[in-house]
């Protein structure tokens, strides 16, 4: 006869009730929190800052009109080559200023009584030369009676003298003939002046000539027309003098250095070589397109090695992208950035072990952009966790997606 072995009912309910608490815990634990997950790398690092900049000619001559006078068209179009000496423009003398009614009369009262003047003056003349002439005359005959002893001395002196200042007279009338005449031709010019119109009688031109050989940047004018004293009419360059200054903020200016390289790209090529030449001593405040100032310190960059920018098609003014490379190397430990945040002052990163998230401090180094050296704290292919977020904690639970 078998016996059945019956447990007892407490046992029963007991283990039970230990299932179904067992089964409530799985159903109630926390899942996996899903994180984006990233490798330590090695690999070449390069530090650098990337700006835009601004192709511009290291000496430029601005050609104006030394003096007033009225321009001859400009027959120079921007880009033309000029040589040294080369002609530019011309400037002539300006034209007479147009007479109103009261003017006009002004100068035919002044040409007549001009005219008046002159009639006098031939007048006078007339007379001096006759008195001149009997004067003469008068000593001659003194001069033969003396030589007869028949006048003393003192008689012929006296008619010498009268001679003497009688040709003063004609002299000096004859001056005033000419200043007459003189006055009566400015009076009928200015009378003959035509309203705002260039003479056509040939009038001396000057000529001003290229001070430097190179090509024409900028033609402020070209049409012929009359022009003030210092009124700029060319701008003359040489391409062999073309730089690129780089506005780039103060924090990224103090780590740059004379000499160091330059690539430059985004111009429309092949990506160019460059350098640092110089790093202006003071900056300047420029506000960026969200409004807030930022403080830009001019940088100037020298083409390396010098090369035929011409028909590379580059000039004056143009766009262009420079990276300053500041530091590279070619086995630099390094994680992406977003893997980074800072726990007690110092900064750390998640690790991905046995399925679960562990922070570690870590010593940063460098960082460029989007990925950050790593001096001490990881090692090479371990995984840790990019973008954590408030879900992420230590120990937690994750599951990677790579």
């Amino acid at each position: 006869m078998s016996t059945r072995r019956t447990w007892p009912r407490h046992v029963v309910w007991g283990a039970l009730g230990l299932g179904l608490l067992g089964l409530l815990a799985w159903a109630l634990r926390p899942s996996p929190v899903p994180v984006n997950v990233a490798r330590v790398t090695v690999g070449p690092f390069i530090d650098s800052v990337i700006e835009e900049g601004r192709t511009q000619l290291r000496n430029t001559w601005n050609v104006s009109a030394p003096i007033a006078g009225y321009l001859q068209r400009v027959t120079l179009e921007v880009g033309d080559n000029v040589e040294e000496g080369q002609i530019l423009f011309q400037l002539e003398p300006s034209p007479a200023p147009a007479l109103d009614v009261r003017t006009r009369q002004q100068a035919e009262d002044n040409l007549q009584a001009a005219q008046a003047r002159f009639q006098a003056a031939q007048a006078n003349l007339e007379t001096a030369r006759a008195d001149r002439r009997f004067a003469e005359a008068e000593y001659q005959r003194y001069r033969q009676l003396h030589q007869r002893n028949l006048v003393s001395t003192a008689e012929l002196e006296q008619r010498q003298n009268q001679r003497d200042r009688l040709r003063a007279l004609e002299n000096s009338a004859a001056s005033g003939v000419e200043v007459a005449r003189f006055e009566v031709e400015s009076a009928r010019a200015l009378l003959a002046v035509a309203s705002g119109q260039r003479s056509d009688a040939d009038q001396p031109k000057l000529q001003v000539r290229a001070p430097v050989t190179g090509l024409v940047l900028t033609r402020y004018r070209c049409c012929e027309g009359s022009v003030s004293a210092g009124d700029p009419i060319l701008e003359l360059g040489s391409l062999d003098d073309l730089e690129i200054q780089v506005d780039l903020l103060s924090m990224d200016a103090v780590r740059l250095r004379p000499g160091m390289a330059v690539n430059i790209t985004g111009w429309g090529g092949e990506p160019l070589k460059g350098e640092v030449r110089r790093i202006a001593p003071s900056g300047f405040t420029r506000t960026s397109a969200l409004g807030v100032d930022e403080q830009r310190v001019p940088v100037i960059v020298d083409f390396s090695p010098r090369l035929d920018l011409a028909t590379l098609g580059l000039g004056s003014g143009f766009r262009v992208d420079a990276e300053f490379l500041i530091w590279e190397a070619e086995q630099v430990l390094q994680i992406p950035t977003s893997g980074l945040f800072r726990h007690d002052g110092e900064w750390a990163v998640f690790v991905v072990e046995d399925g679960r998230a562990v922070r570690r401090t870590v010593e940063v180094g460098r960082r460029q952009g989007l990925v950050s050296q790593i001096l001490a704290g990881l090692n090479e292919n371990e995984t840790l966790i990019t973008h954590p977020g408030d879900r992420v904690a230590e120990g937690a639970r994750v599951e990677a997606d790579e």
